[in-house]
C-alpha cells in the first residue's frame, strides 16, 4: 500500500506512485519542511469537490421564511390558570 504522506522531495522522485495512489482514491499528503503543503487527489475527486464548492446552502433566515405558514389561531385547552404567590 502506498504511503499517505510524502516529503516534497520524495513526491518529486516518485510522482507516478503519488498519482497512482491518488487515482485509486487515496489522497496523498505532500509536506514541505515537515509541514503539510499540498494534497494530491484524483481528477474525479477534484471535480466532486468543485461541485460541492459551487453548491449554495440556504441561509437560516431563508429556511425560516420557507416554513409553511398556518394562518389559523391556536386554541386554548379550556383550563383556568393556577394561582401563584409572588
Amino acid at each position: 500500500m502506498a504511503r499517505a504522506s510524502w516529503s516534497l522531495q520524495d513526491a518529486k522522485n516518485k510522482l507516478s506512485a503519488v498519482v497512482d495512489a491518488a487515482r485509486r482514491g487515496e489522497p496523498q499528503l505532500v509536506t514541505r519542511h515537515g509541514k503539510p503543503a499540498a494534497v494530491v487527489v484524483s481528477a474525479e475527486e477534484y471535480e466532486r469537490l468543485q461541485e460541492l464548492d459551487k453548491a449554495v446552502a440556504p441561509s437560516f433566515a431563508d429556511l425560516l421564511l420557507a416554513m409553511p405558514q398556518d394562518d389559523g389561531t391556536f386554541g386554548t385547552p379550556g383550563m383556568e390558570p393556577r394561582d401563584v404567590d409572588l
